[in-house]
């Protein structure tokens, strides 16, 4: 009977711990020296600046304009999805953090923008577990899709949220 009490306890323990490290922003998000945070060993995460080949995406193009315009473009395509919100902006930088429906994971969506090789550097990070099922890599695949597909007469009103990121009704 004891060892159940552990083991219960120890499960629980597990569970806490798993909530509260899912509601923290991880202490690696951001920029550093012209560089998103390096990948880690696990496979939850996709990253134009992965040397894995099992985790790494193409960055996004920049819009024929450049910055103002490829920045634009992107705040529009995340406002219109219901599981994303938009965390912090800088000149360079977007941090977002997508929700996942039925269980409230957060992962953490940042996208660099390389002025220097007209490129916007994309990471999706699962705050927890080991694996995600590969929903970054089919987030980043609507995503690109959606930003390649945006033209300026794209007004981001429509209803939001019409799909999640990861390409589901």
């Amino acid at each position: 009977m004891n060892i159940f009490y552990i083991l219960s306890a120890l499960f629980l323990l597990l569970i806490i711990g798993s909530i509260i490290k899912n509601q923290k922003t991880p202490p690696t998000i951001g920029v550093k020296n012209g560089q998103l945070a390096p990948v880690p060993r696990t496979p939850n995460v996709v990253s134009s600046q992965s040397e894995a080949e099992a985790t790494r995406v193409e960055p996004f193009p920049f819009k024929q304009s450049g910055l103002k315009e490829s920045k634009n473009a992107l705040l529009k395509i995340l406002n219109n999805y219901n599981d994303i919100d938009i965390i912090k902006e800088e000149k360079n930088y977007i941090h977002a953090v997508s929700t996942t429906a039925t269980l409230h994971f957060h992962d953490d969506l940042e996208f660099f923008f390389d002025e220097r090789i007209r490129a916007i550097h994309f990471r999706s990070a699962s705050r927890v577990g080991y694996s995600d099922l590969g929903l970054n890599r089919k987030r980043y695949k609507q995503l690109l899709s959606d930003y390649l597909a945006y033209n300026n007469s794209f007004n981001g009103q429509g209803p939001k949220g019409h799909l999640d990121s990861a390409g589901s009704l």
